[in-house]
């Protein structure tokens, strides 16, 4: 047997019937709420945070070269042939034992005159000229033309916004085609090694860009 309601009576039932339908879902409000601890992490990022973090990656961030050269220096592509030009020249034994013999006897002249507190390139030359060595002359292209030996200034160096020649001299002893002697006498110390000839510039070694 259905029974009716109605007036007052109706609406209050309907009323209960509502308002018991919204107190479960205030409840399950309130409880997500309070789920994580405060400053915990999502369980999962959404979507857009996803997709955000991915859109500028790529499989190398720090843009270096994928290919590095055996052997170069400072991991850039092409090192090697880049910087051909600063490698000396192989010696053959003969001419190492040879070019050894002449340093030998570069070694002492120019300790003398550290010791004695000159360096400029009159003096290095007037005290070298005893050895025998006949000066290097070169034609309009830089061509040999004769002379086994080259003295000269300090390489120049760049020094903030401008090139300065220090004080001091070099030396440089063309013992056989494959064969140096590389030296210097500056206020600071002085040198004297042997090494092969440099493709661009002879006994001594290229100076480095700025």
């Amino acid at each position: 047997m259905v029974t009716s309601i109605r007036g007052p009576r109706r609406r209050r039932a309907a009323a209960a019937l509502l308002l018991s339908a919204v107190l479960p879902l205030t409840g399950c409000g309130e409880r997500r709420a309070t789920d994580a601890a405060p400053g915990a992490p999502d369980p999962l990022p959404s979507t857009a945070t996803s997709a955000s973090a991915g859109a500028g990656a790529s499989p190398d961030a720090s843009g270096a070269s994928p290919y590095v050269e055996p052997g170069a220096g400072d991991g850039a592509p092409h090192y090697g042939d880049n910087n051909a030009h600063r490698r000396s020249g192989e010696m053959s034994p003969t001419s190492a034992k040879d070019a050894r013999k002449e340093a030998d006897r570069i070694e002492p002249v120019l300790k003398r005159l550290w010791e004695a507190g000159t360096w400029d390139l009159p003096s290095v030359r007037a005290a070298l000229r005893p050895l025998g060595y006949e000066e290097e002359r070169t034609g309009p292209k830089g061509e040999r033309l004769g002379g086994t030996i080259s003295i000269r200034e300090m390489e120049p160096r760049f020094q903030t916004d401008h090139y300065v020649t220090p004080g001091g001299t070099r030396v440089g002893l063309r013992v056989h085609d494959d064969a140096c002697v590389t030296a210097f006498v500056q206020k600071s110390n002085y040198e004297v090694k042997t090494n092969g000839p440099y493709q661009e510039s002879g006994c001594f070694e290229p100076p480095f860009g700025h």
